[in-house]
Order: structure tokens, then sequence, then C-alpha cells
């Protein structure tokens, strides 16, 4: 009977980076977060910090924080140095500042992305062999399958 394991993820290691899953002007490749990102900006940034597991109106700091969207910045940094996604600080700081409900999207779909399980399917952690004592094998000098030496 095979073994179905659902893990969290894949394992990258600490130095591999990967391109963000989608592009910052693909939008419409998740329709349901590009409608809630046009039509409720603030809603969908609160969503994305809670699911970030970040207190849910931390976002509502970005009122405040002058032309450049600190939190939102902070959010994606931090987003992308977990998931080992390719930039830089610089590059983060350009996306929230001129393209800021696009890169609320793009967060959003690289979130939903992640939290959806991976199913590995593995073989079975034990093999049974069933063979007739007089069957030739491969290995003619190998003693059968379940021999026991005397003494042992």
């Amino acid at each position: 009977m095979p073994v179905v394991n659902i893990q969290p993820g894949v394992f990258q290691s600490p130095d591999q980076k990967t391109p963000w899953s989608s592009g910052i002007c693909d939008c419409c490749e998740d329709i349901q977060i590009c409608c809630f990102g046009f039509w409720c900006p603030w809603c969908l940034l609160c969503q994305i910090s809670s699911d970030f597991g970040e207190c849910f109106c931390l976002c509502m700091l970005d009122w405040f924080s002058g032309c450049i969207p600190a939190t939102s910045m902070a959010l994606r940094s931090t987003l992308r140095e977990r998931f080992r996604i390719q930039g830089s600080i610089c590059s983060d700081c350009a996306v929230v500042t001129f393209c800021t409900q696009c890169s609320w999207c793009q967060m959003a779909r690289e979130i939903k992305l992640r939290r959806r399980p991976f199913v590995f399917a593995s073989a079975p952690t034990s093999v049974q062999i069933h063979m007739h004592p007089n069957q030739p094998t491969a290995f003619p000098n190998a003693p059968p399958i379940g021999f026991n030496p005397p003494g042992k």
C-alpha cells in the first residue's frame, strides 16, 4: 500500500533564490485577488498581513509613513526573504512606491501559492519478497532470502 505524505513546502538550499511566481503586472492571473486589490486595497493589505502571521492592522501604519509605504516595503522584503525570492530592498522600495496595489496583489498571489500543500507519494516502507526456495537468483553464490547463518 503506497504512503502519501502532505508536506508544507519544498526544501531549498539557503543560497538558492527563486523568482516571484508571478510578475508585478500579472494581476489578472488570480481574478479574486485582482478584484479585491482594486475595489478594497486596504482590506487586501490587512488580509496579507494576517495571512503572513503579522498583526491584522499593521498595514494601517502606511497611512502615516509619507511618500514611501514603509510597512508595505517591510512586509514585502520579509516575505521575499522568508520564501527565498530574488530581489533587493531597493527593488522592494521601488515596487511598493510606484506600483503599490500591484505589489500587494503579487504578494497575495505568492502567499496563496506557498500556502497550498504539496502532495508527495512515496513507495511503501516495507517490501515483502516471496521467492520459491529452489528458484535461481541473479547472484548464484548469494544465500537465500531469510537465510540466517548458524551461530547468529
